[in-house]
């Protein structure tokens, strides 16, 4: 099972997953990578599925969530 926790910048260990959600025009798009500068946009469900995908195999690290101003998550 996933576990997920609001990014803080600074706080994900290095090799974190990080999905980041931003609004692009009316549309909020998801953007991830790992606790480095490099990552792919997409859109919020399929950066949910990606970083679960990235995450098979590994022991049971936290997916932290990043969100820009005016985007709400519910993490239920």
């Amino acid at each position: 099972m996933e576990i997920y926790r609001r990014y803080r910048h600074g706080a994900a260990p290095p090799g974190s997953i990080i999905a980041k959600f931003y609004h692009s025009g009316d549309q909020i798009r998801g953007f991830i990578r790992k606790a480095a500068p490099a990552g792919e946009e997409m859109e919020p469900d399929d950066a949910f599925r990606a970083t679960r995908k990235k995450m098979v195999g590994e022991l049971a690290r936290p997916i932290y969530v990043e969100l820009s101003q005016g985007v709400q998550w519910n993490s239920a």
